[in-house]
């Protein structure tokens, strides 16, 4: 618990240096947010335990020393007997997994060798699901924490106010339908979002030998059926007991070969990070998924972008947002909106109040279309 106050004191302060200011969606900051604080907090943790603790602690005879064997099963990994996670443990097995690799017929053998690279893969993972906060707060350049001008707060003099929505709606007016391309490119780093979180299952179904994808509905079907009567799939892709063969010069020259049972504690740690990332992954998907249609949505229906501007900010009358959005395009729609997000209330409305009448006084913004009709982006 000390651990986790001590990274969430870290990512705390490191966020009290960072502007407060919203720049994506809340399922967008949950990939580059959340699961980045989620997964470098498994690798560190993972890490700890691996290089500090003893990860691996095989049984021994006197001929090997305990720290060379611990040391050659941990690099040259451990396997487990396929056949041997369905029999009864403590009559035909010790331990699921754990048999008499020389009985009669082939024998299926499952090496596991993927618990070495846990703390680097979960470290590159958390890299991925960041690349696309990096790309968009490149693309989007501080526009917008330039044009809140503080208007955040809203305590401030009135003639300082008056002059700074001056500027924010000069802004807006003279650069009118020409923000498309910026707002496509914030919702392709949603869809990259998207085929990020679709990858990394893949990713680890690849570094699970195939046994990822699949995970948490086998964990399920496990709970929910007859123990005795199933194979664990937690036991079975993260072992917590393996066997190791060590072979060594003998006294006459000869190679010996010593079969040790190892126990892997650090297994224990890694089922349960694996069977929350799976459910955590899942939850993304169908979250940036149910995204993605609405972009699609508001990209192709200007009466469902008046809808949502209203339904977001009360204060701001429906025929002012109808005017906006009839003589401007969808770009337009989706920086006023973030602007929203970030400014006063009481300012916004203003500011959209002040716009709506400029445009309606004005004609050279007027969109090609059917007089009277909310146009398409």
């Amino acid at each position: 618990m000390e651990f986790l106050r001590g990274v969430y004191a870290f990512m705390q302060v490191s966020r009290s240096s960072v502007s407060h200011v919203k720049i994506d969606s809340p399922v967008f900051r949950l990939h580059t947010n959340a699961t980045v604080i989620l997964l470098i907090t498994f690798s560190i943790a993972v890490t700890t335990r691996q290089y500090v603790g003893n990860p691996i602690d095989c049984v021994h005879t006197r001929d090997i020393p305990e720290d060379v064997l611990n040391t050659y099963c941990w690099i040259h990994s451990t396997y487990t007997v396929v056949d041997a996670f369905m029999k009864k443990q403590g009559s035909e097995v010790p331990f699921p997994g754990v048999h008499n690799s020389q009985g009669r017929g082939p024998l299926t053998i499952k090496h596991t060798k993927y618990y070495q690279w846990v703390a680097f893969t979960l470290f590159f993972q958390a890299i991925l699901f960041y690349t696309p906060r990096w790309l968009w707060k490149s693309w989007e350049g501080g526009k917008i924490h330039a044009l809140i001008m503080d208007l955040d707060i809203g305590i401030c003099s009135e003639a300082e106010k008056k002059q700074k929505k001056k500027l924010l709606l000069d802004y807006l007016w003279e650069n009118l339908r020409y923000h498309n391309w910026w707002a496509y490119r914030y919702y392709v780093c949603e869809l990259l979002a998207l085929v990020n979180v679709i990858g990394q299952m893949f990713l680890m179904n690849r570094f699970f030998d195939g046994e990822f994808m699949t995970f948490g509905l086998e964990v399920i079907a496990y709970m929910e059926d007859d123990q005795e009567d199933r194979m664990d799939p937690m036991i079975y892709i993260f072992p917590r007991m393996t066997k190791c063969t060590f072979f060594k010069y003998g006294s006459s020259g000869e190679v010996e070969k010593h079969d040790a049972i190892c126990i892997l504690p650090l297994n224990v740690v890694n089922e349960k990070i694996y069977i929350f990332l799976w459910f955590w992954f899942i939850l993304l998907f169908i979250l940036t998924t149910l995204t993605l249609i609405y972009r699609l949505v508001i990209i192709f229906s200007p009466r469902m972008r008046v809808y949502l501007f209203r339904m977001r900010f009360r204060l701001v009358r429906r025929d002012y947002i109808e005017t906006i959005v009839r003589r401007s395009k969808m770009g337009d729609w989706f920086l006023l909106y973030l602007l929203g997000e970030n400014i006063d209330t009481v300012i916004f409305r203003d500011v959209v109040h002040d716009l709506s009448i400029r445009l309606g006084q004005h004609q050279h913004h007027r969109v090609p279309g059917i007089k009277g009709d909310i146009q398409e982006a």
